[in-house]
């Protein structure tokens, strides 16, 4: 019985000094090195106080604005003599577009010039040089697009919480990193039964003609605000099963990132209204928290962030080191630095033999 206690033991004794002891890590934090965060591509944003916008999202597409469209004709039937008029080109109100041959009596028979009504691009040209002119005929349409109809299909169900004077963030893809700003003009009189939208128009200012008839267009129409509230971008915004949270980067450690737990009220497309769980000056990751979550420990140790981070040597749990608690540690060091691989080889022969020796007596005393 003694011997089998002294084996245990010094198997006991064997086993610590062999497997260095781990600390304990700060719980949901983890920990990247700057290659990790390079990686991961993280973004993080400010929470500040701020107005949180309540929107709705639709798309639609831009139109010609009412009245911003002429056609060219003519009164006098005759034939085209000349067509100044091109295609996607620009022209002045009261520029020839046209130069007719009337078909009124004359040696040469007369001749009657056709200005632009409008100034614009032409968008449609219907006659060439010699061809037949008829009162009834549109020769050329020109558009003004200096301003332009931006038309949101809204879903019906959202349609009530539209209101004339909204504004509107609108986004067209064909015009990357631009947004532009319009007030809703109107709603549409009766619903599209067939995609159970209703018409809102935006009025939209284009000087630098960037917007065409016929572009698709994002809006987000600003239904309410608040004033005062914590918002976060909607993409820091994570949850699993149960709970959302966000990854807050940490005060104390470079390159970390905590695990927070938030309570969420209202939810745009672009952000989200948050009630508790974060502060003023917290950094929400914004791109890359969908990997964190994937990231483990992360690539340091609680233990080696601190140290780089403050200086001086910490814990394995990473807290503080005392002179007191810095003697047993350095003292654990330095007896496994003592070790050598000899000594280690010395000890487990004698362990085994301990072990047969003992084995041999209890056979003998049973005999």
């Amino acid at each position: 019985m003694n011997q089998a206690l002294i084996t245990l033991a010094l198997l006991g004794f064997f086993t610590f000094q062999l497997q260095p002891a781990r600390g304990s890590s700060r719980p949901n934090t983890i920990i990247l090195d700057e290659n990790g965060v390079r990686n991961l591509r993280i973004e993080t944003h400010l929470v500040e106080e701020t107005t949180f916008e309540e929107t709705v999202f639709a798309l639609g597409q831009i139109k010609v604005y009412p009245g911003r469209r002429a056609v060219i004709s003519s009164r006098i039937p005759g034939r085209a003599l000349e067509v100044f008029i091109k295609n996607d080109h620009s022209i002045k109100m009261g520029e020839t577009a046209i130069l007719v041959e009337s078909r009124q009596p004359g040696n040469p028979p007369p001749t009657i010039a056709l200005p632009s009504p409008i100034s614009g691009l032409v968008s449609e040209t219907h006659v060439v040089p010699g061809e037949p002119i008829d009162p009834d005929k549109v020769l050329g349409e020109v558009l003004d697009l200096t301003e332009v109809y931006a038309i949101a299909s809204v879903p019906q169900h959202l349609a009530g919480q539209l209101k004339v004077g909204q504004t509107a963030r609108i986004s067209v893809p064909a015009v990357p990193g631009r947004t532009f700003d319009a007030n809703l003009e109107h709603l549409g009189v009766m619903a599209d039964a067939s995609n159970d939208t209703v018409e809102g128009a935006f009025h939209v200012n284009n000087p630098d003609l960037l917007l065409r008839p016929g572009m698709r267009a994002e809006f987000s129409i600003v239904v309410e605000k608040k004033e005062g509230m914590y918002s976060i971008p909607r993409s820091a915004l994570q949850s699993d099963t149960t709970n959302r949270f966000v990854y807050v980067r940490d005060f104390d450690i470079p390159n970390a990132f905590v695990k927070t737990p938030v309570v969420v009220g209202r939810i745009s497309e672009r952000s989200a209204e948050i009630v508790s769980g974060l502060l003023p000056a917290d950094e929400v990751v914004t791109r890359g928290a969908y990997s964190l979550a994937f990231a483990g420990g992360g690539t340091m140790s609680l233990k080696e962030a601190l140290d780089a981070a403050h200086g001086h040597e910490h814990a394995e749990d990473g807290s503080e080191l005392t002179p007191q608690s810095k003697a047993p540690a350095e003292s654990a060091k330095n007896g496994q630095q003592g070790q050598s691989p000899f000594w280690m080889i010395v000890s487990g022969v004698l362990l085994a033999l301990l072990v047969v020796v003992g084995t041999r007596r209890k056979t003998h005393h049973a005999e």
